[in-house]
C-alpha cells in the first residue's frame, strides 16, 4: 500500500485506546485553561507510535506539516519521532532543511514531551553541528510562548552532553523568574545534568542563585545531592 497521510492516520488509529486516552489526557493538562487545553489523544503507546514512524520515515515535508498541525497529540508526536529519524541520517545541507522546517513549524511543538522529544537533537543538534548562531535560543528564552521558552532551554541538553555549559546557564538566568511549572522542571533538570557531568559547576551557579529560584526548580536541580545537602539548600543555610 502507499505510504500516504492518510494510510499514516488509519495505522495509528489501529492502536486507539479510549480509556488510556482519557488519562492521557487528565495526565497531559488538556482541560479548559490548562496548557494543553484542546489538545486529543488515541491512547496510543510509545512504542507503537514509533513504529508506525519507522514506517512512514520518508513522509514528505508538506504531510509533515500537516501533522505538526493536527490536534490529535499522537499525530504531532509521530511527525517529530519522524523528523528526528532523518535527522540522524542526514547531511548537513539536509540537518540544515529538517531544522528550518522545525522552526516553520514550531506552533506544533506545543507540549513537553514533544519539545524535549525534539529540542534538544533538531535545535540543539543543528546548532552545535553547523556552527550556526545560538543566539535564536535566547530568543526563545524571552518569548511569550511558554512552549518556546522550554525549547530553549531543552536545546542546551545537547551541549550539556558534550560538557558545554555556558549556554544553559545563561539561558537558566534568564528563566529564573519565569512564572510557569513547566518551566521551573525544565531548567532545574537541565541543571541537574550539568551536575552529573560537573558538580562543581553546578554548585558555582546554585550558590549565586539559589535564594530566587522557585521551589520546584531547586529541588529539581538538587535531585541527586545527599540529603544533608538538599535539607542546606531547601533551608537556605548554604
Amino acid at each position: 500500500m502507499e505510504k500516504t497521510l492518510r494510510s499514516l492516520r488509519g495505522d495509528l488509529r489501529k492502536f486507539e485506546r479510549p480509556p488510556k486516552a482519557k488519562i492521557l489526557q487528565r495526565f497531559f493538562k488538556t482541560g479548559p485553561g490548562e496548557y494543553a487545553e484542546g489538545d486529543i489523544f488515541l491512547g496510543l503507546k510509545t512504542d507503537e507510535t514509533r513504529g508506525v514512524a519507522k514506517k512512514y520515515q520518508d513522509l514528505s515535508l508538506p504531510d509533515l506539516s500537516q501533522l505538526l498541525s493536527s490536534k490529535i497529540h499522537e499525530e504531532r508526536v509521530t511527525a517529530v519521532m519522524i523528523l528526528n529519524r532523518r535527522f540522524s541520517k542526514a547531511d548537513l545541507k539536509e540537518k540544515k532543511k529538517i531544522y528550518r522546517f522545525y522552526l516553520d513549524n514550531i506552533l506544533g511543538i506545543n507540549n513537553w514531551d514533544l519539545v524535549d522529544g525534539s529540542a534538544p537533537t533538531i535545535v540543539g543538534g543543528y546548532l552545535d553541528v553547523s556552527g550556526d548562531s545560538r543566539e535564536v535560543l535566547y530568543r526563545f528564552a524571552v518569548s511569550k510562548d511558554l512552549w518556546e521558552r522550554r525549547i530553549g532551554m531543552m536545546a542546551t541538553f545537547f551541549f550539556i552532553r558534550k560538557n558545554q555549559f555556558e549556554d544553559a546557564l545563561r539561558i537558566t538566568e534568564r528563566l529564573l523568574n519565569d512564572k510557569e511549572d513547566l518551566i521551573h522542571k525544565a531548567v532545574g533538570w537541565m541543571l541537574r545534568e550539568i551536575g552529573k557531568k560537573d558538580f562543581a559547576t553546578e554548585e558555582r551557579f546554585l550558590k549565586k542563585h539559589y535564594h530566587q529560584m522557585p521551589r520546584t526548580m531547586l529541588r529539581y536541580a538538587i535531585e541527586k545531592f545527599s540529603q544533608e545537602k538538599r535539607q542546606a539548600y531547601l533551608k537556605g543555610k548554604t
